[in-house]
């Protein structure tokens, strides 16, 4: 054990939520390692592929919105910061049958937080943005203020904030085991290097319950397809067309304007296929569904933007088994903390996380109220 391989905090995961944790230790001259599989940002996890929703009014819950609105405030902080382009704001409009779950709930957190959000009739839609084909009994909410947050980007900016500030980055380096009972501290051993440090966050993504096999996480990973597809900038350009999200029963969906030519991108929020992380490539194309799903919801929804296919990828949600957050420490060492589970929803909330989980390694705990995310709630 040497200087070099002793650290306050180590984060296992520098990804979303890692990389972040790491940026707001680093800056409070915490010394910091982050130990990744991969050379982040990469194509391996969940924040790739440009761009992800950010929403405050929350459909899925609205105990997420006064996180989801520090975590704006953060991102915006993190661009002016470094100068990376993070945040665009082209408006989200969410639409679907009136009486969509999802939707009384964004209607229902838009009240209770004084949420600027409008309701759109489906005539009004159409009119609005021309794009769209929606049926007579959707209802839209409509939130201005809201819009894109460049994942990659983020993940960089975060990434030069954590190593400007003296975090040391390790890439390219699974963990291979974690003993929390070590003498020493918590030892992280990898093939050629074995650290020890006091405090240890756990952000894997996919991997988290490889890694914590002892706690049996209610998270499965599942491989999603999205797609960017040629559309007409007059219709469907970021100036003429705004990110959305569809609920319809059993069609459920996001999706973002053409951005410099990209094409309109969209990706389903429900099915996928289970997988092993381990297993995950970039193999859009695999599955016929990976194209013929997208394109349905296109023909349904968006026809004039069902052009060619410029793109596919593939990416990973790890859901946990009732789609909220499980942000935690361990059971048996207070001194270990993890965040897992974010099925699909959560990289909007990496800015914040970061900070939650910087709070719970310096202070034993979060100025939020995280109670929601524990792994209580399972009976564990």
């Amino acid at each position: 054990m040497t200087k070099e391989t002793e650290f306050d905090v180590a984060i296992i995961g520098a990804g979303t939520m890692g990389m972040a944790a790491g940026a707001f230790l680093a800056q409070q001259g915490v010394k910091t390692v982050l130990i990744d599989a991969f050379d982040p940002p990469h194509v391996k996890g969940s924040h790739h592929g440009d761009t992800r929703l950010i929403r405050h009014a929350y459909g899925e819950g609205r105990q997420y919105v006064t996180l989801v609105k520090r975590a704006q405030q953060l991102w915006e902080e993190l661009e002016q910061q470094t100068g990376y382009k993070i945040f665009e704001k082209t408006g989200v409009l969410g639409f679907g049958p009136e009486d969509s779950p999802f939707l009384q709930e964004t209607i229902a957190a838009a009240q209770n937080y004084d949420l600027p959000l409008e309701i759109l009739k489906s005539q009004e839609i159409k009119e609005r943005w021309p794009g769209f084909s929606v049926p007579d009994h959707f209802i839209g909410c409509f939130e201005a203020g809201s819009g894109i947050i460049y994942s990659e980007n983020a993940i960089k900016a975060f990434k030069e904030t954590a190593i400007k500030n003296g975090a040391h980055l390790v890439t390219n380096t699974p963990v291979q085991h974690i003993d929390m009972n070590d003498e020493h501290g918590v030892k992280i051993s990898t093939e050629n290097t074995t650290f020890y440090a006091k405090k240890v966050i756990i952000t894997a993504g996919a991997w988290a319950a490889k890694l914590l096999p002892d706690l049996n996480l209610p998270i499965q990973p599942i491989r999603k397809a999205v797609g960017w597809f040629e559309a007409p900038a007059d219709l469907y350009d970021a100036a003429n067309f705004p990110s959305f999200f569809i609920e319809d029963q059993d069609k459920k969906a996001y999706g973002f304007p053409s951005l410099n030519g990209s094409g309109l991108k969209i990706g389903k929020s429900d099915g996928g296929q289970a997988i092993d992380p381990d297993l995950h490539t970039q193999n859009f194309g695999l599955f016929e569904s990976d194209e013929g799903d997208l394109r349905h919801l296109l023909e349904t929804y968006i026809p004039g933007a069902n052009g060619k296919l410029n793109q596919g990828k593939t990416c990973l949600y790890t859901n946990s088994s009732d789609h909220d957050f499980i942000v935690d420490y361990h059971p048996e060492n207070k001194d270990v903390i993890f965040a897992c589970g974010f099925s699909g929803h959560g990289f909007k909330f990496g800015s914040v996380m970061g900070e939650v989980l910087s709070q719970m390694a310096l202070d034993g705990q979060s100025q939020f109220d995280i109670s929601i995310f524990s792994l209580k709630r399972f009976g564990m």
